[in-house]
């Protein structure tokens, strides 16, 4: 016969609450009843699976995890990816397993907290993305305890975690001013992603704090944050006929696939055009020239991002953010000004 907490609360002869208080340690059953209990699951070597669990404590142990938006970074991006390999590994520490949710078919029509509720997650991890779905509002409007990374969540059960964009932005022009370079460039993402937006109006303000003057013509944008589009970027200007002498990227990708372009027009990384990306993925150890980089601490955001949504989930915060500070990676593509600097 197989056993279930029914069964188990029939052979003792009370209730399937009771025996879900005592199978979850509550204090408000009689210790004959919760002996009586106890030596029936013991005799019937009774272990309830995961939904009689859920059912009973209302907890499933489970993150949803959510790349958002219509262009979201997937499996693709190293960043998130690393971010949430570090998440995934707190979260295990924290007695958690993730279950990852897909917007293919819910763009438009999409509603991820009815899924939630079907999963009977505990909380979510929304990765950032672009061209949000109104699903995502929703979701951190919800109950349901959510934590972005790298998208701002202002719900009542929300929070998130981001790297300083302004300090990012502000370590660049720092560089770039120590070494010399004057005529400055950008190259961002899509003009309606969030991140990107941030690190460009950053640069405008670090710019304007070295008392140097923005050209307009040399910031310009690609379709997202990957090679491709650094590539294209990149061409557009060279094809302008006017070239800055340093370029900040917005991602590492958008700045390898900028130095791919330059090298293949004959011009010279950083002798002709300096290049900083940002994010620090690991390619950029091995680039030639090697990639100077604004490093976000994504084992940092990954831990922090954990902690957060299990504070949330167990009631023990009531949301917030915390910004992570970056630093600046020092390697080949911005000049023989570097050995000086970094002594």
């Amino acid at each position: 016969m197989q056993m279930n907490i029914k069964k188990i609360a029939e052979m003792a002869g009370v209730s399937v609450s009771t025996v879900s208080k005592i199978m979850n340690n509550y204090s408000d059953v009689s210790e004959k009843t919760k002996r009586r209990v106890l030596e029936i699951i013991e005799q019937t070597g009774y272990t309830p699976s995961s939904s009689a669990k859920t059912l009973a404590t209302k907890k499933s142990n489970l993150i949803g995890v959510i790349f958002a938006g219509e262009l979201n970074v997937e499996f693709t991006h190293p960043f998130f990816v690393e971010v949430l390999n570090s998440f995934k590994k707190q979260m295990g520490v924290l007695g958690y397993d993730l279950i990852f949710f897909s917007n293919e078919k819910f763009i438009n029509s999409g509603d991820y907290y009815s899924r939630c509720l079907h999963f009977h997650v505990d909380g979510c991890v929304i990765i950032s993305g672009e061209q949000m779905e109104p699903a995502i509002q929703e979701l951190d409007r919800s109950h349901i305890p959510c934590i972005g990374v790298d998208l701002e969540l202002t719900g009542r059960k929300s929070g998130y975690v981001m790297s300083d964009n302004y300090q990012i932005a502000s370590k660049v022009v720092e560089h770039f001013y120590l070494l010399g370079h004057r005529e400055l460039g950008f190259i961002g993402s899509r003009a309606d992603s969030d991140i990107s937006n941030r690190r460009e109006a950053g640069y405008v303000r670090a710019i304007a704090g070295f008392g140097l003057v923005m050209n307009p013509k040399w910031f310009v944008h690609g379709d997202d944050f990957f090679e491709p589009s650094g590539y294209a970027a990149m061409n557009s200007l060279i094809e302008s006929g006017d070239l800055p002498k340093a370029v900040f990227a917005a991602s590492d990708l958008l700045a390898l696939g900028a130095v791919r372009a330059l090298k293949e027009q004959g011009l010279r990384v950083p002798e002709d055009v300096a290049i900083i990306g940002c994010d620090d993925i690991e390619a950029c150890q091995y680039t030639s020239p090697t990639l100077t980089t604004i490093r976000q601490n994504k084992e940092r955001l990954g831990v922090l991002a954990a902690h957060m949504l299990f504070d949330l989930i167990n009631n023990q915060s009531e949301g917030g953010s915390f910004v992570v500070e970056p630093a600046l990676i020092v390697r080949e593509s911005c000049g023989s000004g570097l050995n000086r600097l970094n002594r």
